[in-house]
């Protein structure tokens, strides 16, 4: 089993606290984002709005949620060892592989199965598990 990522809250307030703190960096990357397009100054004015900015916070918060990627049999086994957890299996049962993403304070486990693309299942799994977890929190 692998585990990737930074953020892992345990509480709802931790998971606030962590969205917050990626505010900024979502700001300089918006800012950077729109110098490279060469925008001048009117329309950065104009396309650079707060939800272009709360955007890139949600995807910045979600891109660093700890993903945890195993076998089927880990993440049962794993299931098996957190039984106060509630999991939701998202993809298709005849695959091989699982990545995962667990919710303490919302005894929520998120997973998604994939075959042959860890990377693209972790991506999936973040944004659905900020669409289905964080999203309302924050």
């Amino acid at each position: 089993m692998q585990t990737d990522g930074a953020f892992a809250p345990d509480s709802a307030d931790e998971a606030r606290e962590l969205y917050d703190s990626v505010g900024p960096a979502a700001q300089v990357v918006v800012r950077e984002t729109a110098n490279a397009m060469a925008f001048d100054r009117e329309e950065y004015g104009e396309r650079v709005t707060g939800e272009v900015v709360e955007t890139a916070r949600d995807a910045l918060f979600a891109s660093l949620l700890i993903v945890h990627d195993g076998t089927r049999e880990e993440f049962e086994a794993w299931c098996d060892d957190h039984p106060e957890y509630e999991a939701e299996m998202l993809g298709s049962e005849n695959v091989d592989n699982v990545v995962w993403h667990a919710v303490p304070f919302a005894e929520t486990a998120l997973a998604a199965t994939y075959q042959n693309e860890p990377e693209a299942a972790a991506g999936t799994l973040r944004r659905q598990a900020f669409g289905r977890v964080y999203r309302d929190l924050l």
